[in-house]
C-alpha cells in the first residue's frame, strides 16, 4: 500500500483554536470536522509537528538571534514576542507538551484518529536536544564537548553552560543550530538512552519522523566532529551504525511501528537499507524545480523497492511553499508527477489551500491567506483520484514515447506511466512536463488491447477519447498536450 501523510503545526493548529474558543486550547479542542476532513481525502498518517516538551532556553534564543528575528518578519510581519514559542526541535523530554494535553491528552486525540483509520506520527529529533535538557547536568558524557580554545574561535557551534562547554547541534555543512545540544552517537550510553526514548514512543503514536536521520551514520558523524566525539568519560567509543541496532530493539516490541526518515546528500538508499519504510525524496523535488522532463525521467528510472519507499512531496516546513515556488500550471504537472508516482504521498498543512507564505516553526501563529479556490479545486480532484484502488495498492510501469513526428523535439517534455491493479484495471498518467505545448505517442506495450475498443476518461477533467486498441498498439497514443498539461485517465474497454 502506498499511503497519504499529512503533516500539520500541532502549535500553530492550537493557538488559532485558543483565539476561537478565548482559552488555551489542548488537543481534545480540535474539531472532529477537520479529522473527518482529512479521513475524507484519503489521509491514513497524520503527523503532528512539535508535539513535545519544549523549555525556556530555547524560546529565549529564538527570541533573541538577530537573524532569526529577521526571518520571523518575512514569514510573519507582524509578529511580536508573543509569538514567539522556539523550535520544536529543541526537546527537552519526549513526553507531550503540558499545554498540549500532555500524555493523557494526545492518548485521546490518537484514539479519535483510529477510528478513523487514521495513524498518528510524530517527531524524533535523534542528533541534537535542547539547552535546557536533564542530561546536560546529569549526564554530560552524552554530549560531544569542547574546549576554550574551540568556544573563542567557533562561538557559533559551541556554548558554555556551567562549567562544560558543549557544541551545538549542526550538520557538516552549516553552523550550529544554537538553541541545542549534539548528542555523541558514539557513546554506548547515549546510544542506549535513545533507544529507550524510542521504546517509550511506541506506546504514544505509531511511526516517527526522524529528523535529519543521516546526522547518524557513522561516516556522517565522525567526518563531522572527528576527535572530538570521543567520548568525555573515557569510555570505548562505539562506531557500529545506530539505525539498525534501533529499528531492531523498536520492531521486537512492535513490529508494525513506522519509520520515516528526512535525508539528504543521495543517502535514501543507505537509510533504506538500514531499516527506514521510507525516506525522504528530496532529489526528486529538486528535479521538478527545474522544470526539466529528462531529469524527472531519470529519477524515475531507480528499481522499484527504491522508489516504493520514496516519501514524495512538493513542500513541508522545510521547503518553501508549492504556490511560492512553481507557477500555477507548473504546480500542478509537479503534483500530479508526486503523487501519482510509487511511495509515500506527502503532503503539508496549507498545502490543498494554495497557501505561499511559510510557517516558521519558532513561532506559533501563521501569516492570515484566503484560500485559493483554484488550488482548492485541483487538489479535490486529485485527492479523488488518489483513492483509486490502483493508486493504493496497484503496480506501476513507466511507459516509453516517441515522436509525434521528424523534427518535433517536444515528445521529450513528456513522462508516461501505468498503475494497474490485480483486477488488470488500469490507469493512464500523461504529464507534458515542458514550458511549450508538445505532441507524442504514448506507448501501452499491452498486447491484450489488441482488438479492443478503448474508453479513456480523463480523471481530472471531463476529458474522453474512444480508441482503438490495433491503432494503440501499432502506433501509440496520440497525444497534444498545452504547457504543463496533464491527464489522469481511466482505461475501459467498451
Amino acid at each position: 500500500m502506498f499511503p497519504t501523510l499529512h503533516q500539520i503545526h500541532t502549535r500553530v493548529l492550537l493557538t488559532e483554536l485558543g483565539e476561537t474558543l478565548q482559552r488555551r486550547a489542548t488537543l481534545d479542542d480540535v474539531p472532529d470536522e477537520l479529522l473527518d476532513d482529512l479521513a475524507q481525502q484519503g489521509v491514513n498518517w497524520l503527523w503532528l509537528l512539535g508535539i513535545w516538551q519544549t523549555g525556556p532556553a530555547g524560546r529565549e534564543k529564538s527570541r533573541t538571534s538577530a537573524d532569526w528575528r529577521a526571518g520571523f518578519l518575512e514569514d510573519l510581519p507582524d509578529y511580536t514576542d508573543f509569538d514567539v514559542c522556539g523550535s520544536p526541535f529543541a526537546i527537552c523530554n519526549y513526553v507531550p507538551h503540558v499545554d498540549f494535553g500532555g500524555v493523557e491528552g494526545l492518548a485521546r486525540f490518537r484514539e479519535r484518529l483510529r477510528a478513523r483509520s487514521i495513524q498518528l506520527m510524530l517527531d524524533f529529533v535523534p542528533n541534537h536536544t535542547a539547552l535546557d535538557h536533564p542530561w546536560v547536568d546529569e549526564h554530560p558524557e552524552y554530549l560531544v564537548q569542547g574546549t576554550d580554545q574551540e568556544l573563542r574561535s567557533e562561538p557559533q557551534n559551541y556554548i558554555r553552560l556551567g562549567d562544560k562547554i558543549f557544541a551545538h547541534g549542526r550538520d557538516p555543512y552549516f553552523p550550529g543550530w544554537r538553541d541545542t545540544l549534539q548528542l555523541n552517537y558514539r557513546h554506548a550510553g547515549l546510544r542506549q538512552a535513545m533507544i529507550d526514548v524510542l521504546l517509550g514512543m511506541t506506546k504514544m503514536c505509531d511511526g516517527i519522523r526522524c529528523d535529519m536521520a543521516m546526522l547518524l551514520l557513522p561516516n556522517v558523524f565522525k567526518r563531522t566532529w572527528g576527535d572530538r566525539s570521543q567520548p568525555s568519560d573515557g569510555s570505548d567509543p562505539i562506531d557500529s551504525p545506530f539505525w539498525p541496532e534501533a529499528i531492531d530493539a523498536v520492531r521486537a516490541q512492535r513490529a508494525d511501528f513506522l519509520f520515516l526518515s528526512e535525508v539528504y546528500w543521495d543517502l535514501e538508499a543507505t537509510l533504506q537499507a538500514q531499516g527506514f519504510d521510507y525516506t525522504y525524496d528530496k532529489s526528486y523535488y529538486d528535479r521538478l524545480c527545474t522544470g526539466d522532463a529528462e531529469v524527472v525521467r531519470d529519477h524515475l528510472l531507480a528499481d522499484d523497492e527504491f522508489q516504493r519507499k520514496c516519501a514524495r512531496f512538493l513542500e513541508n516546513h522545510d521547503e518553501q511553499r508549492a504556490a511560492a515556488v512553481f507557477e500555477p500550471s507548473m504546480s500542478e504537472a509537479a503534483a500530479v508527477l508526486t503523487y501519482t508516482v510509487p511511495g509515500m504521498r506527502f503532503f503539508h498543512e496549507g498545502q490543498f489551500d494554495g497557501r505561499r507564505k511559510r510557517m516558521n516553526v519558532h513561532l506559533s501563529r501563521k501569516a492570515e491567506e484566503f484560500p485559493n479556490p483554484l488550488v482548492l479545486d485541483f487538489y479535490r480532484r486529485l485527492l479523488t483520484c488518489l483513492r483509486r484502488n490502483e493508486f493504493r495498492e496497484g503496480r506501476w510501469k513507466l511507459l516509453s514515447h516517441h515522436a509525434a513526428w521528424a523534427e518535433n523535439p517536444t515528445w521529450r517534455n513528456f513522462i508516461a506511466y501505468e498503475w494497474r491493479n490485480e483486477n488488470h484495471e488500469k490507469t493512464w498518467i500523461v504529464v507534458n512536463y515542458g514550458r511549450t505545448q508538445g505532441q507524442c505517442y504514448v506507448e501501452p506495450a499491452d498486447e491484450s488491447l489488441r482488438g479492443q475498443s478503448l474508453l479513456l476518461r480523463d480523471q481530472m477533467s471531463r476529458t474522453w477519447y474512444q480508441r482503438d486498441g490495433y491503432e494503440l498498439c501499432d502506433r501509440g497514443l496520440y497525444l497534444d498536450l498545452p504547457a504543463w498539461g496533464y491527464h489522469i485517465f481511466d482505461v475501459s474497454v467498451t
